[in-house]
Order: structure tokens, then C-alpha cells, then sequence
């Protein structure tokens, strides 16, 4: 029997998900991987493209990053590239592997696809709709809104490691005014939380 997408097929959520599970222990990197899932899903409707598709891309476009960190910026070696080569040896299809060889500016790899350039411009948002949701009283992305994160943005200090030059350019590249974009990813990780879990 083959493996799950070995044909060049898609292969299932759960396939997906367990996937994810094997490779990550941190529990903010899968919630992360989830957030980018709930936001690819809800926009691949908008631009043409299909749920499931764009949700698996985003679920397992860190998979990765915790067993091969690559702090050096390899565009070779360590995340994303050892992810891509071990999705393509289990038959993952090449316009999944393209857009998250593209979501690392460094890999050099162009983001051709409106999948790939949509994974780029939700991925360093969610990790910033999440730091902000994070400081509120509550903890929910019920109290957070476009203005409290672009608010957020201001303050360098503030989730440093969260590109906000990245944040720009993906609505950007989207064609997205910056503040619909902030609120539309909002809205699917409010949507995606309410869910199914893991």
C-alpha cells in the first residue's frame, strides 16, 4: 500500500496532522501550524484555490522547524528545505513544497502561486494576532482586532521575532490593504480555534 500522497495525490488532514505531531513537541509551534491552517483555508476561496489544499500547506509548513533549525539561514540545508525533501520522499505534491520552500524569504525559492504568497503573508501574521491575543486579560482572539495589532506592530520590543518588514510585504503581495488582511486572518484563527483540536 502506498504511503498517504505517494501517488503525487493530497494527502489526508489526519495524515497530516500526525505528520505535524511526530515532529513537534511544542505545543505553540502545533497551535501556530493550525493558526496558518485555519488562515490558508479561509482564504484559498478568495483566490481561487481549494480549502484543503491550502489548509495542509499551511498545517505542515513548520513541521520541521523544531528538528532542523536553521538559524544560519541555510537556503539548503536545515528548515525549510530537510522538510520539503522528507514531504517530497512521502509524495507530497510540488505546488506544496514550492509554496513552503517560498515562505522563508532566504531559500531565494519565488513565490509564483497565490497559495505560496498567501502561506508567506499569514504565516509571521498569526504569530503576531497570537502575541497580542496573549497580552490581553482574557488571552482570546475575541479581544484582539486589526487596530490592536497594528498597534502592537509599533512597539519593536513587542514579539521581536516576528518580521514585520514579512507581515507588510505578504498583504502586500497579496494586493490586500494591510489592515483588511490583519482582520480577515483574525476572523479564520477565531473560526479555526473553535474547530476540531488536536
Amino acid at each position: 500500500m502506498n504511503a498517504p500522497g505517494a501517488d503525487g495525490t493530497l494527502p489526508a488532514r489526519a495524515d497530516a496532522l500526525a505528520l505535524v505531531q511526530e515532529f513537534t513537541a511544542s505545543e505553540s509551534l502545533r497551535r501556530h501550524m493550525l493558526s496558518v491552517e485555519a488562515a490558508m483555508r479561509a482564504y484559498a476561496p478568495r483566490f481561487g484555490g481549494e480549502p484543503d489544499r491550502w489548509g495542509i500547506t499551511g498545517l505542515v509548513h513548520d513541521f520541521d522547524y523544531e528538528r532542523y533549525p536553521n538559524t544560519e539561514h541555510s537556503p539548503t540545508d536545515g528548515h525549510p528545505s530537510e522538510g520539503v525533501r522528507l514531504l517530497r520522499a512521502r509524495g507530497y505534491p510540488e505546488d506544496i513544497l514550492e509554496a513552503i520552500l517560498g515562505h522563508a524569504q532566504y531559500t531565494g525559492v519565488a513565490r509564483a502561486t497565490p497559495m505560496a504568497r498567501t502561506l508567506f503573508a499569514v504565516d509571521e501574521l498569526t504569530g503576531l494576532i497570537t502575541a497580542t491575543a496573549l497580552v490581553r486579560p482574557s488571552k482570546s482572539l475575541d479581544d484582539v482586532d486589526a487596530a490592536a495589532v497594528r498597534k502592537k506592530m509599533k512597539d519593536k520590543a513587542f514579539a521581536r521575532g516576528v518580521s514585520r518588514e514579512d507581515v507588510i510585504a505578504g498583504a502586500s503581495e497579496l494586493g490586500l490593504e494591510l489592515d483588511a488582511h490583519i482582520q480577515f486572518v483574525i476572523d479564520a484563527m477565531r473560526s479555526g480555534a473553535r474547530g476540531p483540536t488536536p
